[in-house]
């Protein structure tokens, strides 16, 4: 009844259905995986933004990686800009998420002589790419600034190809060790994205926080893989259900096409049967006519003359 499981076709189909549902059911969990990332996350920045703002030398050190606990903390820096290595960051979007431009990097020299990296903010581009774009002046004396602390950009992290060649005092990424080797001084860690004080016009444009509300679609994918990976046992039985009354339906089909021929022949006795009537009847036909022939009366004999014949 089933035998039809072994043909070719089926196996095959059999074989994908049995692959398929492994595969599914880890790409589900690798959604649910990044929607719990996704909420950690989201937990890690509401409470580093509420917590209260500390100096930067507390989170950052010269020559250490910023761990990433520490991110989107809230620090306090106190200093001088160094304006005369002043960069901007290519191809930065402003706070529409459309807008392209720059950001805006100058280094802040600490009372102890360190210095840490500072976005300022995003300005737009200019008509000529090449030269150096007029960003508003950083504030000249001692400032202190209130930003949120944020790792080294890298291309492995960040997915930004970090071009060489390109003008002066542009670069790519914003990173620490690469700026410290340019400035030739010593550098915190990370960088401060400034949120305070804001500048006058808003120029720069303060970078906003981060999003941190949203948990994007991956719990409702890995939801869709799995409903994808039960599917599969489903839709494979019920193709079997039809296979099997579709093949029930074309053999009754044949079968009864096969005797139809046989009932409208009449069988061989029957015929038989016919015939000897016919066979009778003729054999009667054949008996009259040869006893009307026996009856029938003898034709007349021709008359004989009975004068003689005169003499002359």
């Amino acid at each position: 009844m089933y035998r039809f499981l072994l043909t070719r076709q089926w196996v095959i189909l059999t074989l994908v259905g049995l692959v398929l549902i492994p595969v599914m059911i880890k790409l589900g969990f690798w959604q649910l995986h990044r929607h719990q990332h996704k909420v950690a996350q989201n937990t890690l920045i509401a409470d580093n933004l509420a917590a209260t703002p500390v100096p930067v030398t507390d989170l950052a050190a010269v020559g250490r990686d910023l761990p990433h606990d520490d991110m989107w903390r809230r620090v306090t820096a106190s200093g001088s800009y160094d304006t005369a290595h002043e960069v901007v960051v290519r191809h930065r979007t402003a706070a529409d998420e459309q807008t392209i431009g720059y950001y805006v990097l100058t280094p802040l020299v600490l009372g102890n002589g360190d210095a840490v990296l500072v976005n300022r903010g995003w300005i737009p581009a200019a008509g000529d790419l090449t030269t150096f774009p007029k960003a508003p002046p950083a504030p000249k004396g001692t400032v202190t600034v209130t930003g949120r602390m944020m790792a080294d950009e890298t291309t492995a992290v960040s997915g930004i190809k970090d071009t060489k060649g390109l003008p002066p005092r542009q670069v790519m990424l914003i990173n620490s060790k690469q700026q410290a080797q340019r400035v030739g001084r010593p550098m915190l860690g990370g960088y401060i994205e400034q949120t305070a004080p804001r500048s006058p016009g808003n120029t720069p444009e303060l970078v906003p926080e981060p999003d941190h509300d949203s948990i994007g679609p991956h719990m409702a994918y890995a939801i869709q893989w799995w409903l994808f990976a039960a599917a599969v046992p489903v839709g494979w039985t019920v193709l079997v259900r039809r296979e099997r009354r579709d093949r029930r339906d074309a053999a009754a089909k044949a079968a009864q096409q096969a005797a139809e021929p046989a009932e409208g022949a009449p069988a061989a006795g029957d015929a038989e049967a016919a015939a000897g009537p016919r066979r009778s009847a003729e054999s009667a036909g054949s008996g009259e006519t040869e006893a009307a022939g026996d009856a029938a009366p003898p034709a007349p004999a021709e008359p004989v003359a009975r004068t003689a014949a005169t003499p002359e």
